[in-house]
């Protein structure tokens, strides 16, 4: 059997790349088609597959200005020759599903997110875009919406990686999937001995709009607690620590270890914004810390409310600022960190593995 994973990108190690190490688990023999590769960007692990670019990666300065280039995204993927392929598996966040697949050939689906520039995030990211991206994507976003739909009709089978995402799916391309929450490596995390632990919260991400650090660094501001905030890219960074509170540390960009020790010795991770899924909490619970999230999307399906975290429901500076004061005063800070490691070893890789094997033998496709 041969096999085509497609996916939007390479051009870092995120979400959706580990979920493609786990594919890549499963078919190591498989060829990766993507719109743009930095080699330096990935992992090992994809380097051993032969990874071929469509036409977007030949345009100028493509593993910066990808993003910029989505129109002709869509014609490139049409443009690459799939026919020799038994069974193709798309990775879906950016365009990648819109791939034309033999007749004979089984087309699976795993999606991250329908493109959220594109749906119900288009105007959270057009108000945060600069000038010509702004007056732009309202012409641009009707064919591309139009294609986007179009292009479903090309899958046979979609996993949506959380119910959420399942529902997107539903609305805006009308078609029904099955729904497999992606893997967490929960086995690279690890409680600490209360002794070692800090009084610190944890912010940690992209720093992009739609996950609202300015909503975490707005509250610890009224809070006078510390909040430490992890992640980039260094321009957001910046700006938002330009005007922060003294109580508040950005660290940007950390390596791993880094990273692991903080999500192991902070008071509570602070969660304020709606994501897909959102692998952040269950990496913290693997470590052994509760979660202080917005109750929407994939945090419904990874944070329960007084056994794991902790639940808000209004997505605004005030609702987070009760909801810290509320925990505080739950006592959920004295979880036992055992049953949070247990909670996340649900979301663990062997459960996905077992679920999208499932999925292909539903199909007729064995997977060895």
């Amino acid at each position: 059997m041969k096999v085509a994973i497609v996916h939007y990108w390479l051009v870092g190690m995120r979400g959706g790349e580990k979920v493609l190490e786990a594919i890549c688990r499963l078919f190591p023999e498989a060829d990766i088609f993507t719109h743009v590769c930095i080699p330096e960007a990935i992992s090992p692990l994809l380097r051993t597959h032969r990874i071929r670019e469509t036409s977007v990666g030949r345009l100028p300065f493509a593993g910066r200005l990808y993003q910029s280039y989505l129109p002709f995204m869509p014609g490139a993927l049409e443009a690459l020759d799939l026919s020799g392929y038994d069974l193709v598996i798309s990775s879906e966040a950016g365009p990648a599903k819109g791939v034309i697949a033999a007749p004979d050939a089984f087309h699976l689906c795993y999606t991250h997110s329908p493109m959220r520039y594109l749906w119900d995030q288009y105007h959270t990211y057009r108000n945060g875009a600069g000038p010509l991206a702004k007056l732009m994507m309202p012409l641009l976003a009707p064919p591309l919406r139009v294609w986007d739909v179009t292009s479903a009709a090309r899958v046979d089978t979609f996993l949506a990686n959380s119910n959420h995402v399942a529902a997107r799916i539903r609305k805006y391309w009308r078609r029904d999937a099955e729904v497999l929450h992606p893997p967490v490596d929960v086995a690279a995390f690890a409680p600490v001995p209360a002794a070692e632990r800090g009084d610190f919260y944890l912010w940690a991400g992209e720093l992009v709009p739609y996950k609202r650090p300015d909503i975490a660094i707005e509250a610890f501001r009224q809070l006078g607690l510390p909040l430490v905030v992890i992640g980039g890219p260094d321009k957001a960074r910046k700006r938002l620590e330009a005007s922060r509170p003294a109580n508040v540390t950005f660290l940007g960009k950390v390596d791993f270890a880094t990273l692991r020790a903080h999500m192991a010795r902070c008071k509570a991770l602070i969660f304020p914004g709606e994501e897909d899924f959102g692998m952040v909490p269950v990496e913290v619970m693997a470590s052994g810390r509760p979660v202080i999230a917005y109750g929407r999307g994939g945090a419904l399906e990874t944070v329960l409310h007084g056994e794991t975290g902790f639940l808000f429901n209004d997505q605004s500076v005030e609702g987070l600022v009760t909801a810290v004061r509320d925990f505080e005063a739950s006592g959920l800070g004295d979880l036992d960190p055992a049953r949070l490691v247990a909670h996340a070893a649900r979301f663990d890789e062997t459960t996905f593995r077992q679920g999208f094997q499932a999925t292909l033998a539903a199909a007729g496709i064995k997977v060895p």
